[in-house]
């Protein structure tokens, strides 16, 4: 509790000071032996922000076909950078997973549905690429904190995002939402309105990850967690797309850790600090019964 307290408070005074807390943290903590970055900064679009990076396992034997996780962060759709989650991505890596972690276009610039269309994107490279690196092109999963599991979520649940692709969800074979936001109407004031204030009243409805939820098409399972002390993305919205879901005929499950944060949550991926929540067993877990 001690290093969890201390990795926490040291990012936040050096924020402060003008740094990124993030980005420092990322920097710091330990990474998972296991893994290693197998190419950085590859180009996934046309645009500066369309790159993405991919990591693996130290060792794998020789012909093997690795799952593949593709990892969505955070940051309200208006910040964020795939080089802060590199914790994320060798603790997948670790694990056995090919994990490819992509940047996208943010707010102002970009509103819904650009950063959509971009995870999309990434999801469609790993699914022609993923061989190139040890991955199964037929064994790709979602993983998403925050804004970044709405992104994965939609992508899911709304047909068109992979369909622009050339894919359709048949491609997603399970999805993790780590705190996600799926049902957050009305807007709230700030990131929110930002992301989708210009969008028509029913346009707006569509873009709820809750909406989307179909029971004539049979989706992929779902794994939705959160934490009970989260009070940036409520709980709610995780136990409620968990019920759309279920009542759907389409599969979820929850996990509520208590007394974890939203900012926790994710932290918890990172190999010192897993203590405080089992994220990372759960997911790999999840992932592996399908």
């Amino acid at each position: 509790m001690r290093l969890f307290k201390f990795l926490l408070i040291v990012p936040l005074l050096l924020l402060a000071a003008g740094c990124s807390s993030l980005g420092l943290l990322n920097a710091v903590l330990p990474k998972d032996a296991g893994s290693r970055l197998l190419a950085k900064d590859i180009a996934f679009g046309a645009e500066p922000r369309q790159r993405l990076d991919v990591y693996g396992p130290l060792e794998a034997a020789a012909g093997s076909r690795q799952d593949v996780v593709v990892f969505v962060y955070g940051g309200s759709w208006a910040s964020g950078s795939r080089s802060d989650y590199s914790f994320a991505g060798r603790a997948f890596a670790s694990q056995g997973f090919v994990t490819v972690i992509a940047d996208y276009r943010l707010v102002p610039d970009h509103p819904y549905p650009d950063f959509v269309k971009d995870t999309a994107a990434a999801v469609a490279w790993a699914h022609r690429n993923a061989a190139r690196f040890g991955g199964n092109p037929d064994r790709i999963f979602l993983v998403g904190h925050s804004a970044g599991a709405y992104n994965a979520a939609m992508v899911t649940l709304a047909p068109e995002f992979l369909q622009e692709e050339g894919l359709d969800v048949a491609a997603i074979k399970g999805f993790a939402g780590l705190a996600g936001p799926y049902d957050f109407l009305p807007l709230d004031p700030g990131a929110a309105q930002d992301a989708f204030g210009h969008l028509s009243a029913e346009a707006l409805r569509r873009s709820q990850p809750i909406n989307r939820v179909a029971a004539s098409r049979q989706l992929p399972p779902f794994l939705l967690v959160t934490g009970d002390a989260d009070e940036t993305v409520r709980p709610r919205n995780t136990q409620r797309l968990a019920q759309a879901l279920n009542e759907s005929g389409n599969t979820a499950e929850v996990k509520l850790y208590p007394g974890v944060s939203h900012a926790e949550l994710v932290l918890a991926l990172s190999r010192p600090l897993r203590g405080r929540a089992p994220v990372l067993d759960d997911v790999v877990s999840f992932f592996r019964r399908q």
